[in-house]
């Protein structure tokens, strides 16, 4: 059984190496991560330049690659044979950051995961929830370590992990997790959820350059949302995990049926 580990925070994610570390105690690994942030990339197919990856040695000794690639790139090359052996499991996170509701189409975390659902590969897409003074501080900061227990969630990744292993996943069926950002202690338990409804308080920005041309910014408040019972956003403001399955199907079977009251048929061809 080999799992390989990506991200979409980067190859110097803090959380990275502690995952490493806790499914090491399931399984060989492999961790393959790009070399940059793509938070919030969605799901980039690269088509139209070269992609590198270089083999990397990590903390502990063990071999890696980190790479030009976005994240779901990184699984593809991967799975499409760069790597000796093709991996059997997915693991993607953990992200520092939460990807709930309307967010699993924009996250690099979850595209990583939906990447190996396509190639037929079961996989997990892992989230934190980062608290407004982690924003501030950065991610980066040495002080997150003390407010993140990055080994706490490391070593639930890998029981959940095991799980997956354990009873598998349906075909085109991926786990979005998210975890809430509060101390470990503080967490009330473990929640199987819906997505709910992400609001979005985006705001244009436009300022010139020196040059007198101007540019653009997508700015704004973060997005907060609308905590339904039952859903990932409720759980996490209730300090419970969230297990949110998620299928590759988004067809809305419901609406098919109103349509056929429409006659697409009459329309002239």
């Amino acid at each position: 059984m080999l799992i390989l580990i990506t991200n979409d925070d980067g190859i110097d994610a803090p959380a990275l190496f502690p995952l490493k570390q806790a499914l090491d105690n399931i399984a060989d690994t492999l961790v393959f991560a790009p070399d940059h942030n793509w938070s919030a990339s969605g799901h980039p197919k690269t088509m139209h330049r070269i992609l590198r990856a270089d083999p990397i040695e990590l903390p502990d000794g063990s071999a890696a690659f980190v790479s030009s690639a976005p994240p779901p790139d990184c699984v593809a090359l991967a799975l499409l044979g760069l790597v000796e052996r093709r991996p059997d499991l997915v693991v993607s996170g953990i992200n520092h950051g939460a990807n709930m509701g309307y967010d699993v189409f924009y996250s690099g975390t979850v595209a990583a995961a939906v990447e190996a659902t396509i190639e037929g590969v079961p996989a997990i897409a892992i989230s934190r929830e980062r608290k407004d003074d982690e924003i501030a501080r950065g991610y980066h900061d040495q002080r997150q370590a003390e407010v993140i227990d990055y080994p706490a969630m490391s070593t639930f990744a890998a029981y959940l992990t095991k799980k997956v292993i354990d009873y598998g996943l349906p075909a085109n069926t991926l786990l979005n997790v998210n975890i809430p950002g509060v101390p470990w202690s503080d967490i009330k338990g473990i929640e199987l959820t819906r997505l709910g409804k992400r609001v979005y308080r985006d705001e244009l920005i436009s300022r010139e350059d020196p040059r007198g041309r101007p540019y653009y910014w997508i700015g704004g408040l973060p997005p907060h949302g609308v905590a339904d019972h039952g859903t990932d956003i409720w759980a996490i403001e209730n300090k419970l995990i969230s297990v949110t399955p998620l299928n590759l199907d988004i067809t809305d079977h419901r609406l098919t049926e109103d349509l056929k009251r429409w006659k697409l048929e009459d329309i002239p061809l």
